[in-house]
């Protein structure tokens, strides 16, 4: 990393080359449809990762939603991130907050390796054991709909964590792994929240007080995270606002807001998105129209998914993005500690204690 750049460390992200995923035939997308894979990682996205800054990233592995064996292709998929990162020098697998920092003054990239779902512990809360002694670092609880452990952020009915989804959260807990409940409802967010033993995360949401999303997290859920201990991310996506395409005001209205209500000690990023530019804007929109379609035929879709509106912010997009976001926050006055904090050290410290 150049001595210049501040260290960032992104709750949630991606280091694929967002190109090569545009220039990739189309595939059958009827098993597997939201799941990981490193094949659209490639050298350029690796060095833009590293010109912005960043040395971790937890990335999504595995089954999201679809109809394929959520366990058998969890476990490909782990198998597959395990040989990529083999191959690569400039990648490390992080299993502890020592290996966070190896990575940050190697030079390299952290990979963390998170869950966005849990459907793939069917019903078996020892299933946690398997996936942590594979690396498995952060797992979130739900993704928008129902499962086995609660309920996502579009269910209409929301009754909460269940009683299995109790016994996976202290599973998690006594296994040092970080849980996570971005995209949860609010029900299942404030009944884990009380639940828990240990700090948890919100690694990628907004602030439902400047924009009224289920995506997005109230003041009590965000108030009483802060209070036992954990860190919430802020994600660059549409649903910082509920029209139109967002920009970096929106992104840092959300962060102010979650500084006043959380404290800056529980502020972090976890933009949902990667460190390159899209090269052709046309093809783009062709594949997040696709990609909305393709969400709403899942049931998986959030509410305000449009096709025209982009799953980055224009004005903080590319390489440049952390430190740009540094320089409007400093120009804001705040302090460069607090920056730090919210780039890196809030979610460095949360995840170095949980995996100790």
């Amino acid at each position: 990393m150049k001595p210049s750049l501040l260290p960032v460390l992104n709750a949630l992200g991606v280091l694929d080359n967002p190109n090569r995923q545009l220039q990739a035939a189309p595939d059958d997308r009827q098993a597997m449809a939201y799941a990981s894979s490193a094949q659209h990682v490639d050298a350029r996205s690796l060095a833009d990762a590293l010109a912005s800054g960043l040395y971790a990233v937890n990335v999504t592995l595995g089954h999201v939603a679809g109809s394929d064996d959520a366990r058998a292709a969890t476990e490909r998929d782990i198998a597959g991130w395990d040989a990529f990162i083999a191959a690569q020098p400039q990648l490390l697998k992080v299993h502890t907050g020592e290996d966070l920092v190896t990575a940050r003054w190697d030079g390299r990239i952290g990979v963390i390796y998170g869950f966005q779902n849990t459907e793939m512990l069917g019903n078996d809360a020892a299933a946690v054991d398997h996936f942590a002694e594979l690396g498995v670092r952060v797992v979130q609880l739900t993704y928008n709909g129902r499962n086995a452990v609660g309920c996502g952020a579009t269910v209409p009915d929301d009754d909460g964590l269940s009683a299995f989804g109790a016994e996976v959260v202290e599973r998690l807990q006594q296994r040092r792994v970080l849980v996570d409940l971005s995209h949860s409802s609010e029900r299942t967010c404030l009944d884990t929240l009380r639940l828990a033993g240990r700090p948890v995360a919100i690694t990628h949401t907004g602030c439902r007080a400047i924009a009224d999303h289920p995506r997005n997290k109230s003041d009590s859920e965000l108030r009483l995270l802060a209070e036992r201990g954990g860190v919430v991310g802020l994600y660059f996506m549409p649903y910082l606002r509920l029209s139109g395409q967002p920009h970096a005001e929106d992104l840092i209205a959300h962060l102010e807001h979650a500084i006043d209500v959380c404290g800056e000690d529980h502020v972090g990023l976890g933009t949902d998105g990667g460190s390159t530019h899209y090269d052709d804007m046309a093809a783009y929109r062709k594949h997040l129209e696709d990609e909305v379609a393709l969400r709403r035929s899942l049931g998986i879709g959030a509410p305000g998914e449009t096709a025209d509106v982009g799953l980055f912010l224009p004005d903080l997009c590319g390489p440049d993005q952390y430190q740009q976001l540094a320089r409007l926050l400093s120009a804001r006055g705040h302090r460069a500690a607090r920056i730090e904090k919210i780039l890196h050290g809030n979610f460095r410290r949360l995840m170095t204690e949980t995996w100790e």
